[in-house]
């Protein structure tokens, strides 16, 4: 199979039948083997309907799966690359903003150019300042954090090196660091590509403000499980011990100052006890010892926690 598109759909039933006859407009002429895979994300319209009238229409090309209720866009991206068997997958969001013309350029950066990954950057954009300015902020900080110079981390529109699609371990909000993402999995080399954006025809933009706040709170947690993940020691630990050997130091030093006193002077000025200093070196060697143990534990969690991705499929066409 030459290319897999996966498409995440909630409540698009009035954009998919134009978004599928582009595709196949696009498509048909130039892959002899493609597959279209939309993931009914919960919706509450009927998009399921449309899309078994489409199963009709485009029998071999098209493949449908329902999710018992929204899930999200992370959820829909990580069953649709599992599903995919096309060496190349592409991924496009279902509200006509984007472009399928773009597919024969992304295919060829993947193929031909040898990107793991491509992502779209949409510069010139037809949406309400409500969802540009925060997305403007988002892309300003994530390029900060992650050093990744792209200037659309979020967009729907990207294509992937299959290898590179199936490694993402995606859940909750985080097909919004995709490129950070593939890049920790072990494919560094991500391109951009200049796409054209097209005004929202139906519905109404799910995004606003909010994810600015949601996605930088999300962006400390994917750096912290890209970085410290897979060995929560190596964070829990580190600190534990510093903070361990802070205390364990600023007690002895006391303990020390007191027999130099004795010493040279026959008495003390203040018991080692009656020192704030003594509390502090007390306090700082509790929480080194809790945050090793935190870190324990979690290495525990971490090498008996249960599969992650359960999400219920109704049906699937």
């Amino acid at each position: 199979m030459q290319l897999s598109l996966v498409i995440p759909a909630y409540n698009e039933a009035e954009s998919l039948p134009e978004l599928i006859a582009w595709i196949h407009r696009v498509c048909e002429p130039l892959y002899e083997a493609y597959e279209i895979i939309i993931i009914d994300d919960g919706s509450t319209d009927n998009t399921w309907q449309v899309l078994a009238n489409l199963k009709a229409r485009y029998p071999h090309r098209l493949k449908a799966i329902r999710f018992a209720r929204n899930y999200g866009k992370s959820a829909a991206l990580y069953v649709g690359f599992q599903e995919a068997v096309g060496e190349v997958v592409i991924t496009l969001d279902a509200d006509l903003q984007d472009s399928p013309d773009e597919i024969p350029v992304l295919y060829d950066m993947i193929t031909k150019e040898g990107y793991d990954l491509v992502s779209g950057w949409k510069r010139r954009r037809h949406d309400p300042l409500s969802k540009t300015i925060p997305s403007k902020l988002f892309n300003a900080t994530v390029r900060l954090f992650t050093g990744i110079p792209l200037h659309d981390f979020n967009s729907g529109i990207k294509a992937y090196r299959a290898s590179a699609a199936k490694a993402l371990d995606l859940y909750g909000e985080m097909h919004r660091y995709i490129p950070y993402l593939v890049k920790a999995a072990g494919f560094p080399k991500i391109g951009e590509k200049v796409v054209t954006h097209y005004p929202r025809r139906y519905g109404h933009t799910k995004f606003g403000w909010e994810r600015f706040l949601y996605g930088f709170l999300d962006l400390l947690t994917v750096s912290f499980l890209v970085r410290f993940g897979r060995r929560p020691m190596h964070l829990f630990g580190s600190l534990g011990v510093l903070l361990f050997l802070g205390g364990a130091f600023t007690v002895a030093w006391l303990v020390y100052d007191k027999l130099w006193q004795l010493s040279h002077y026959g008495q003390v000025r203040r018991e080692v006890v009656a020192q704030p200093l003594f509390y502090l070196g007390l306090t700082l060697g509790i929480l080194g010892v809790q945050l090793f143990l935190a870190g324990f534990i979690g290495e525990l969690i971490v090498r008996h926690a249960p599969h992650k991705h359960h999400y219920v499929i109704r049906e699937k066409l």
